[in-house]
């Protein structure tokens, strides 16, 4: 700095990175640790408030003096002394490592006033400098055993290919999902979110909710579910969901019939997968949506782009917000570590040869589907020869009809589900875990316990040994009636076509 930059200073005025002091005050560690937590700044000594110079000597008494007060804050104030004139120049820099504090607390810049930070100001610096991870804090609610789900924890296992005979505490303190504290085991929250028997009992906002709505606006809708059974459980039902709720048409060639999702379905997922990996937990009334409309699906989490993120980053730039929720689910085949969702989510958009998605990052962070065809499933709106599978001549009166007759076929007396369930015993009996397999299940989920105990009640499947339903060796039959069930599906599907 030289005598016309410091000219120039001194005509500005104090301001957010800017400050005037007389002499050295007893508050000068605050204005410090004030300027280090915003963007750094000058603290000018020897100038009186409206910018005219006093002057200060300069001793190394006072060099020693303020580099003494630099080092005792925590972490220490990085800074750089310059003589100009009378005046001694004090360049502080922005800390790499925020929030930084003295033993006064807390400060930062606001405009040309430096002030202390309150306990939710704090909280929040801490959070958007990534200095403390959610998925990474203990739960200290959380009770092991008592509290912890072994067949969520054996089907991630399962997911994972650990192999051998590993005791489950082991594992989990691998996987950083717990840790050993005198002897026990203390859960982060992330292992909540994967392996709790209900994760919404120690947050709130641990669930995915799912909307389908008559035409395209927030007005009526048509059905909805909360998922809350875990991390890996709410993605799997939240794909069923959309799964259920949108059409599917066919395409014929050669003789052979190629089925045509309305979404491309792998892109779907991957969504999902994302909103809720980068999910803002620390947000305690806001959770993920599914929002089926009829002309799009929108997928959106709390918390925006993660810091450090452009929007122009998007597909080539990766910051985790939850690393650890990330890596349990890059264990189990769910993301790719490297950072390729958007990537992904786009290729497989591309490939479905659907329009392309949008996304967007305000407070929540949105992606946005568009269908490839507009008519409905079962061939409506797609015929023979149709490249890709898409009739242009559908109308928008027509698309209103077919989707909503995607709801109406999951309300008539069995739901898609859980002819799933009866297709997978066709050809002969099932346990529950060769059930759960053969319709894409890793846990029974609450909407998996339903919907056998519906086809039960309703004498479409039956338990092959009825006297002891919690047998090791209870199998699930279909009836006689299932059968029927089955064949009159088949048929209406014929006829539709």
């Amino acid at each position: 700095m030289n005598h016309c930059e410091l000219e120039l200073l001194l005509g500005k005025g104090e301001g957010a990175t800017l400050e005037f002091k007389e002499s050295l005050p007893g508050s000068f560690a605050r204005e410090l640790v004030a300027l280090a937590n915003s963007e750094g700044g000058i603290i000018l000594l020897g100038v009186r408030d409206n910018g005219t110079v006093k002057g200060i000597d300069d001793s190394n008494a006072l060099r020693a003096r303020i580099q003494d007060i630099a080092r005792n804050c925590d972490p220490p104030v990085q800074l750089l002394l310059q003589r100009v004139g009378r005046v001694t120049a004090v360049h502080v820099h922005q800390s790499a490592v925020k929030p930084v504090q003295c033993s006064d607390g807390f400060f930062w810049r606001n405009g040309a006033v430096t002030q202390k930070l309150s306990r939710d100001e704090i909280r929040n610096f801490f959070r958007g400098e990534g200095a403390v991870r959610f998925d990474l804090s203990p739960c200290a609610r959380f009770q092991y055993p008592k509290d912890f789900d072994r067949e969520k924890y054996q089907a991630w296992i399962g997911m994972s290919g650990i192999r051998g005979r590993t005791r489950a505490k082991e594992v989990l303190v691998n996987i950083e999902a717990a840790e050993l504290v005198k002897g026990k085991l203390r859960f982060c929250n992330a292992g909540v979110l994967f392996f709790a028997r209900e994760p919404r009992r120690f947050f709130n906002q641990a669930y995915v909710t799912c909307l389908l709505f008559k035409g395209v606006d927030k007005v009526d809708v048509l059905d909805r579910k909360d998922f809350a059974g875990g991390v890996v459980s709410d993605i799997q039902e939240s794909l069923r969901f959309i799964e259920r709720n949108t059409r599917m048409a066919y395409r014929i060639e050669k003789l052979r019939r190629e089925e045509i999702p309305q979404y491309p379905l792998a892109a779907l997922r991957e969504a999902i997968t994302n909103a809720v990996m980068h999910h803002d937990w620390f947000n305690e009334g806001a959770n993920v949506f599914v929002e089926i409309f009829s002309d799009r699906i929108v997928i959106s989490n709390p918390g925006g782009l993660a810091a450090g993120m452009l929007p122009a980053d998007l597909g080539s730039k990766s910051v985790r917000r939850n690393p650890l929720i990330a890596d349990l689910l890059h264990r189990i085949d769910f993301i790719e570590k490297a950072g390729t969702g958007i990537k992904r989510i786009k290729s497989e958009v591309k490939k479905h040869g659907s329009p392309a998605p949008t996304f967007d990052s305000t407070g929540f962070f949105t992606t946005t589907f568009w269908p490839l065809f507009k008519g409905g499933s079962n061939g409506k709106g797609v015929h023979e020869g149709v490249h890709e599978g898409v009739h242009e001549g559908v109308h928008e009166e027509a698309h209103e009809e077919a989707h909503e007759e995607a709801h109406e076929e999951a309300q008539v007396q069995l739901s898609e589900f859980e002819f799933e369930l009866l297709y997978a015993c066709k050809k002969k009996s099932l346990r529950t875990s060769e059930l759960l397999k053969a319709v894409g299940y890793i846990v029974r989920t609450r909407n998996f316990r339903s919907a056998l105990r519906n086809s039960i009640t309703k004498g479409f499947l039956a338990m092959t040994i009825p006297s002891k339903p919690q047998s090791h060796n209870q199998c699930y039959r279909l009836t006689a009636q299932g059968r029927l069930a089955l064949k009159s599906k088949k048929r209406s599907r014929r006829l539709q076509k």
